[in-house]
């Protein structure tokens, strides 16, 4: 999550002008956004549980709360998470698996990934994308996907399609940024990835989060008119993607903006930011909101549907 901080970019936006009213309030203040790192929240399908990362900078874990009579529950460490560094957790549409970041080994006994991205290296601070699948009231031991899809030690960020698809970023071509990729499944199995049309690796793109259908997509950027990362959403109509559309100046903050995740019913963008909250003068703010990732939430109502009308 920190690697987002070294990127930035200075440049003016343009925002729809319906878009006006889409103001982002910060989610579950002082419960799941605390005064760590927290980011990409991963609900289960009805909402009632959500998966999320809580990070101390070094060292992250996957954290689980609970709906509760209208009022999410302490988070506690997912049972599959605590002794790697886990994060960005993501769900399957159906709720049957459960995908996620870990520096883990990759078979027993061997030492945490080394990570190198933004030409740099990262010792321990890699990643390989592992899965875990629902068993009753509980999930699986983790599974390490295969190497079609882990071929770098820095691969992060996945979202998974309905029909199984795998989106997730590694390090492009230079190693300065980050690109987007595409892996089908088919047959039980993990195509090719094949990079986004629209991130070409000159320019550093992150964290997809894909609608179920493959309609829309909203991901992170430093591409023009970002200042940092900013969020941006891509359309896909009769099989092609569109231009990515910045999200705007009051989504997005002058400072980073990232690890994009979506609602169960797809209406409503989650997503990590290092902003305060506005505060009227001689406020005390609470320690949640320490200029540390907290989780943001923010409708996606204004540009899902101009697209529909659009495309009428």
């Amino acid at each position: 999550m920190l690697r987002y901080a070294f990127l930035g970019l200075l440049v003016l936006s343009v925002v729809p002008a319906s878009a006006a009213d889409a103001t982002p309030s910060v989610f579950a203040p002082g419960v799941i956004s605390g005064p760590l790192h927290d980011s990409a929240p991963a609900f289960t399908p009805d909402g009632s549980t959500v998966y999320f990362s809580r990070s101390d900078g070094p060292h992250s874990s996957i954290l689980v709360s609970h709906l509760e009579q209208g009022q999410w529950s302490q988070p506690s460490t997912a049972p599959f998470s605590g002794q790697w560094s886990d994060m960005e957790p993501t769900m399957s549409p159906d709720g049957h698996t459960l995908v996620f970041i870990s520096n883990r080994p990759k078979t027993p006994g061997g030492k945490p990934l080394d990570g190198f991205f933004m030409g740099r290296s990262f010792p321990a601070a890699g990643g390989n994308l592992w899965m875990v699948t629902r068993q009753g009231d509980g999930w699986s031991t983790p599974v390490r996907l295969s190497d079609q899809v882990n071929r770098s030690d820095s691969t992060f960020a996945p979202s998974v399609a309905a029909d199984g698809a795998l989106y997730f970023m590694h390090p492009a071509q230079d190693p300065r940024h980050f690109q987007l990729y595409r892996a089908a499944y088919v047959h039980g199995a993990y195509q090719e990835p094949q990079p986004l049309p629209f991130s070409d690796g000159t320019t550093t793109d992150v964290d997809p989060a894909v609608a179920p259908d493959e309609s829309f997509l909203v991901f992170g950027s430093n591409r023009v008119p970002a200042r940092q990362i900013d969020l941006f959403i891509v359309f896909r109509d009769d099989g092609h993607w569109g231009t990515p559309i910045h999200l705007g100046d009051v989504v997005n903050s002058a400072g980073s903006d990232a690890e994009a995740r979506l609602s169960p019913d797809r209406r409503t963008l989650y997503f990590a930011s290092d902003r305060l909250s506005e505060m009227p003068p001689g406020a005390v703010r609470a320690d949640w909101d320490n200029g540390k990732y907290n989780i943001w939430q923010v409708s996606l109502a204004p540009w899902l549907d101009a697209h529909a009308k659009l495309t009428k």
